[in-house]
């Protein structure tokens, strides 16, 4: 039988709140309900599909939920929230994913994997953490947490001021073989939540979990070049990406080359916090392999990409 080729598909968090009146589990469970049958357009095609996804919201509302409750219950530390939410979103993808495939008639195992990833605490990222997450409070409250609890504090956009953290480059997924045996099982599988539980080694060799958060998209990009997948997909809320946006001479494309690409990258046309990040991963992907190809677009316009009418694609010639 001949293999099946393999997407890995990365969803941010963001993704699954249309706004914040809708922002529930019912609503979120809702938009992941709505998104999964183009995944499943995408098996119906043939393709095997590793699913990742972001969780930067929902871990501020369980460390908000944390916060409010503390005079109770002891605070939840970071990387236990990283592992509440690949639990309740994977759930979630895992649920919707099991329904439409059995609608269609189409019989899959579906997995969620919690997931650990390795970083470097040598990393710069550890001595200025600029990661923020959680709630935003008021400066005197921020400096009581930061003297209490040893919480590195920044205002954020004028919002407020935020508990913020390092955002270290993941340097191994540590589950890689367990995803490895579930895709040769015929599995689907839902890995990586919000880029993997961060976790270091000790002088013991034991893994010790790490007050940080890791990019789900330079996560997704390492899983996919391990697994050798032929294609990263990362789900956005445009069909395409553009050079000058929102600027004169704006530009949609439809194709880019690595080198091209990397040149507009470092040129600044791709938005630091919301697109540069995607076409980056997207980069690091394409250089453990050359063969793959990356695609951003809607998750409603996925197929209609692979047939050659929407989306970027970035890929060698």
């Amino acid at each position: 039988m001949a293999k099946r080729p393999l997407a890995v598909v990365a969803f941010g968090g963001n993704a699954l709140i249309d706004n914040d009146v809708h922002s529930s589990i019912n609503d979120q469970y809702q938009t992941v309900t709505n998104n999964v049958s183009y995944l499943v357009d995408l098996i119906e095609r043939g393709w095997d599909l590793v699913l990742t996804h972001g969780n930067g919201p929902q871990v501020g509302f369980i460390l908000r939920r944390s916060e409010l409750a503390s005079h109770e219950v002891g605070t939840i530390p970071v990387d236990y929230a990283v592992g509440d939410t690949q639990g309740a979103i994977g759930y979630m993808f895992q649920k919707a994913l099991s329904n439409e495939l059995r609608r269609r008639g189409i019989t899959r195992p579906v997995v969620t994997l919690v997931t650990q990833t390795r970083v470097d605490t040598n990393d710069p990222a550890f001595q200025k953490p600029n990661k923020p997450i959680g709630s935003f409070m008021g400066k005197v409250r921020a400096e009581k947490y930061a003297a209490e609890l040893g919480w590195h504090i920044m205002e954020d956009s004028g919002r407020g001021w935020r508990r913020c953290i390092a955002s270290p480059i993941p340097q191994e997924i540590i589950e890689i073989d367990s995803i490895k045996t579930l895709l040769e099982s015929g599995s689907l599988v839902i890995a990586c939540g919000g880029g993997g539980i961060p976790v270091e080694r000790n002088d013991k060799g034991d893994l010790v979990g790490v007050e940080a958060v890791i990019d789900k998209d330079l996560a997704s990009a390492m899983l996919a070049k391990e697994l050798q997948a032929d294609m990263l997909i990362i789900p956005t809320g445009v069909e395409k990406v553009a050079i000058n946006f929102g600027r004169p001479g704006e530009r949609w494309l439809d194709q880019l080359n690595p080198v091209d690409a990397k040149i507009l990258s470092e040129q600044g046309q791709f938005g630091e916090g919301s697109m540069k990040p995607k076409v980056d991963a997207l980069l690091t992907f394409l250089e453990g392999n050359p063969k793959g190809a990356g695609l951003i677009t809607k998750a409603s316009t996925v197929i209609q990409a692979i047939d050659g009418k929407t989306g970027t694609w970035i890929r060698n010639n």
